[in-house]
């Protein structure tokens, strides 16, 4: 492009024309942009001299956009935000980047969350997210011990009175039974906890605060004889489920992408649904990063009840 030639659009013409566009009137676009009507009206009036064009027509009613004005509304937000990401660029060049180190306590997370870690890297250039599956069976410990920076955690408690720790709620999932479409309980509406204990049970490997998590909730107090196949990957559990091996216990947004074909159903805990909360946790000097990547689970999370 020729030095010669310049621009005759300014950002802040583009943010105007959004505003008028979406207000419909000078007076509320001054409002909205802290200005006097005066000075929205002058700023229209010298942007379109500079452009040679008219970009409103003016009327008792407000203002109405030419189709010169509704194609610059149209192209100014992803102008506006390839400035912005420019921006993002050459801040990364001079900044060192920030190193996050984040775990999950619960192994259905990671087909999700490397989704809203890349969208949080990707809008945060000069953050580097890494995720330490290795904590996974013990992020608590990992989080006081500063080997991590971020844990989403589903039955792991935080020690109390910890000033360097912080956590707020996420949301939840529902945890569901897995069986085969052959299986005596398919007909059935719902499955009771008399005849889950009658059953083999299906499941990942699963920290002992969740395993205990998931006993009080279905069996109460009670202490049953459970038989369990542990099993480390989804495929697996589904496929054992699939051959008539038992009962899987999986969350609601794993088990429902199995059932295409027809060969598996899912039951649902007869005493109502089986909710299991989730929460961040994060060291407060991660503060920042926690509450972006919150944003971007909102995002990539599959199917997510709000607690």
């Amino acid at each position: 492009m020729p030095l010669s030639f310049r621009p005759q659009l300014e950002v802040r013409d583009l943010e105007l024309v959004l505003v008028l566009g979406e207000v419909g009137s000078t007076a509320a676009a001054a409002k909205a942009l802290h200005l006097t009507q005066s000075a929205i009206s002058r700023a229209l009036g010298q942007a379109e001299e500079r452009l040679g064009t008219r970009l409103f027509e003016r009327g008792a009613r407000g203002v109405v956009p030419t189709v010169a004005g509704a194609r610059l509304i149209a192209s100014a937000p992803r102008l506006l935000g390839d400035i912005k990401e420019l921006e993002h660029a050459l801040l990364a060049q001079v900044t060192p980047p920030r190193r996050v180190r984040l775990v999950c306590e619960c192994y259905t997370a990671y087909r999700w969350l490397p989704s809203a870690a890349a969208q949080l890297s990707q809008r945060q250039p000069d953050l580097q997210l890494r995720i330490l599956t290795e904590h996974t069976r013990d992020p608590v410990s990992a989080l006081v011990g500063g080997e991590i920076d971020v844990a989403l955690l589903t039955t792991g408690q935080l020690p109390k009175g910890s000033a360097s720790l912080a956590e707020q709620p996420l949301f939840s999932d529902e945890v569901v039974f897995l069986i085969s479409a052959q299986h005596h309980l398919a007909r059935q509406k719902a499955i009771s906890a008399a005849e889950l204990e009658r059953e083999p049970l299906i499941s990942a490997y699963a920290p002992p605060a969740e395993v205990n998590w998931f006993l009080r909730s279905v069996f109460g107090r009670r202490k049953p004889r459970l038989t369990f196949t542990r099993l480390p990957l989804t495929e697996a559990i589904v496929d054992a489920a699939r051959a008539g091996m038992g009962v899987a216990v999986l969350s609601e947004w794993m088990a429902s992408s199995y059932l295409n074909d027809g060969s598996l159903v899912i039951k649902r805990l007869a005493k109502g649904p089986l909710r299991r909360p989730w929460r961040i946790a994060y060291r407060r000097d991660a503060l920042e990063t926690a509450q972006r990547l919150i944003v971007a689970l909102g995002k990539s999370a599959p199917r997510l009840a709000r607690s």
